[in-house]
């Protein structure tokens, strides 16, 4: 790192060493350095086309209910990442969970890699791969029961379509996560939002809930808080984290 990153990354560990509240918020750029593919930047999932459609379009609460079939090989093939471990951002978030320094990281990750790597408050905004019920009765389903399915996976008890429990374009997130996330936001002390270009709403709202005292923005591209920040850290959230990490040692 230039020695303007080495200055930024000094402030950084100065907060969190005072910090006593931390919330963590973070998007698809949390997930990268773990094999996942982001959302947003210029070679992310949203730069391909898929039958001439983008992924917002396929991952559309319209799209899943017309073009089932479709949905599920789209979802499969690019959506769901299995054997991603968790990286540096997620392992350093454990640690501090454990210190009792975060108090909860809110995400607008599908991947399940927080709640892997060992944390407990944890708010899924989208949902998680690994949460799976009958649209029609509501039975519970492991992720091996969508990846196995040929074609739409089906409920054994009454033939429903087995739906992963993410929030698709067109849905809303739900109500309780939303509301424990907002609660756990304006209780924090310092807010470090990583690896999100703050597009998707409502969930980029959610830091309007912040009043402590340090507002951190750690990015490679810029976001709509960024003038708000306390300190803006532009980079990749894993390499900031690893100088992190290594005062965890």
């Amino acid at each position: 790192m230039d020695c303007k990153n080495n200055s930024e990354i000094q402030k950084l560990k100065e907060i969190i060493s005072l910090s006593r509240r931390i919330v963590f918020f973070g998007g698809a750029g949390v997930s990268t350095a773990s094999g996942i593919p982001d959302f947003r930047s210029s070679d992310g999932l949203i730069a391909e086309k898929y039958n001439g459609l983008s992924p917002e379009d396929i991952l559309s609460a319209t799209y899943f209910a017309i073009h089932t079939v479709d949905f599920f090989d789209f979802y499969r093939k690019r959506m769901v990442y299995p054997d991603a471990k968790p990286n540096v951002i997620h392992r350093v978030l454990y640690e501090w969970e454990k210190q009792d320094k975060l108090r909860a990281v809110v995400t607008q990750n599908i991947d399940g890699l927080h709640k892997a790597a060992g944390n407990k408050r944890v708010y899924e905004l989208h949902g998680s791969i690994y949460e799976n019920y009958c649209v029609d009765c509501e039975t519970a389903f492991p992720l091996s029961r969508v990846m196995e399915a040929k074609g739409v996976p089906r409920c054994d008890r009454c033939g429903g379509i087995i739906k992963p429990y993410v929030v698709l374009y067109g849905e809303a997130t739900d109500k309780y996560t939303g509301i424990g996330a907002c609660r756990e936001i304006s209780n924090a002390d310092t807010m470090i939002v990583a690896g999100t270009s703050l597009m998707v709403e409502p969930a980029a709202s959610y830091i309007d809930y912040f009043s402590g005292r340090n507002l951190i923005v750690i990015n490679r591209d810029p976001t709509p808080a960024d003038d708000r920040a306390d300190l803006l850290i532009r980079g990749d959230a894993a390499e900031v984290f690893a100088e992190l990490f290594s005062d965890l040692q």
